[in-house]
């Protein structure tokens, strides 16, 4: 009897759902090699550790958190979330651009999701039909995918780099952005892209000022000339406050504001938010999906569409952390003092970074542009057995798509040289 005839139970789609996350299982690999006793380095997972190993944390939120009152843990959260909580999360998206985007005539609006993740499924159910396919970059984070085909949709990609890249639009393909978007409208009647920037996951690139201009403009382009064609871009700002340009997303589009560049009514701007990383509260799954659109009415509607999601979904978002951040960001002294710890954690990304980079240098390592963020990228044609010579080397790194992605967040500052040491022997023997 195959498996098929003993699960009669399970639907069709769910047969499809096979396999180990790819990520987890190499981070297993690592451990394993761990308890054996070897002086394994763990380049894996996507939480930043300190240089002891040890999970990295804000003190400044651990401290507020251990204090609140118990029915801030027990107690719901309203369906859309804590008010305090949703103008908090869209000061997190827009930063000190916030006023200058609202005095623009922008509306905006948030609803909190379990973690950022929740973000990305509320724009998966909500802003493309079944069916349709949603604009990625070829190199993205591998979940994407599994968000988008759970909703019913499939995925279109553009180059995640031009092949001759532009003084004007460095770090972006422009020409097949547009190629790829005017292909989905011609066939779609909507359409939405994912950008994951800055700190892009799996790469930790970060398009620069002229790049966002570009990018945005073509899409404002292509909804201006396709007026009956619904445009959702979507930023996934899981990392941008470890960005040295956190905000830039606002100021871009307050530039183009500024520049004249009108916003069709077709033209939905959203950001999802995740407080995991950077207020390191993983396991309490605190995100929201914060929208932009110059009609009131319209994010009113909104704010409903996601409340109904959520609820017929997981109900209502964890409420502790959106209480006790709300608290923690609504005085001076408490930003301040969140802020001096993520500026200490950015530092220790800052260093490995600049030590992978240079020591790639030294040993001849062709590592993808890297600035920002948890990751840096490895491009190759044979990921896996790129991964398998480094975890030869007891250097545990993942294979996904297109490249291996090296884990900085979780390397101590002291074993960085030796996984520029492990792909450059990987590299000279599987290349």
């Amino acid at each position: 009897m195959d498996e098929g005839d003993a699960m009669q139970y399970l639907a069709s789609h769910g047969h499809e759902k096979t396999g180990n996350d790819v990520i987890f299982s190499w981070f297993a690999r690592y451990q394993h090699a761990a308890e054996a006793g070897a002086d394994a380095v763990n380049g894996t997972v996507g939480a930043l550790l300190e240089d002891s190993g040890l999970l990295a944390i804000n003190n400044v939120v651990d401290e507020a958190i251990r204090v609140a009152p118990p029915s801030e843990f027990a107690a719901y959260a309203p369906l859309k979330g804590l008010p305090a909580f949703l103008d908090l999360a869209v000061t997190l998206a827009l930063g000190e651009h916030r006023g200058v985007l609202e005095g623009l005539g922008l509306h905006t609006g948030a609803t909190a999701t379990p973690g950022g993740s929740g973000a990305l499924f509320q724009a998966a159910s909500n802003f493309a039909e079944r069916g349709d396919a949603v604009l990625l970059r070829d190199r993205h984070w591998g979940p994407y995918v599994g968000f988008l085909k759970g909703c019913g949709l499939g995925i279109a990609t553009y180059p995640l780099l031009p092949t001759e890249p532009s003084a004007a639009t460095p770090f972006l393909d422009l020409d097949g952005f547009r190629t790829a978007l005017d292909g989905l409208v011609q066939s779609q009647g909507s359409v939405m892209t994912w950008l994951n920037d800055p700190a892009h996951n799996p790469t930790g690139l970060s398009l620069p000022p002229e790049s966002r201009y570009a990018l945005l403009n073509a899409f404002m382009e292509s909804a201006t000339r396709n007026e009956h064609t619904g445009h959702t871009l979507l930023l996934d700002a899981a990392y941008h406050l470890y960005a040295d340009e956190p905000h830039g997303w606002a100021e871009t589009i307050a530039e183009a504001l500024n520049a004249g560049l009108p916003w069709p009514e077709n033209l939905l701007i959203c950001f999802a938010i995740s407080l995991s990383k950077s207020h390191t509260i993983y396991g309490l799954r605190t995100g929201a999906v914060v929208y932009l659109h110059p009609e009131e009415s319209n994010v009113q509607r909104l704010n409903d569409v996601m409340g109904v999601t959520g609820r017929q979904t997981w109900s209502a978002s964890p409420r502790i952390a959106q209480h006790v951040l709300s608290e923690l960001h609504a005085t001076p002294e408490g930003g301040a003092a969140w802020s001096s710890e993520r500026d200490r954690l950015a530092d220790l990304l800052t260093a490995r970074r600049d030590t992978f980079i240079e020591a790639c240098q030294r040993h001849g390592v062709a590592v993808n542009p890297s600035h920002d963020g948890f990751f840096a990228w490895y491009e190759c044609t044979d990921p896996v057995a790129v991964a398998e010579a480094c975890a030869n080397q007891h250097v545990y790194l993942v294979p996904l798509s297109g490249g291996v992605r090296i884990g900085l967040c979780a390397i101590p500052q002291s074993k960085v040289e030796r996984v520029a040491e492990a792909l450059a022997k990987a590299a000279e023997a599987v290349e």
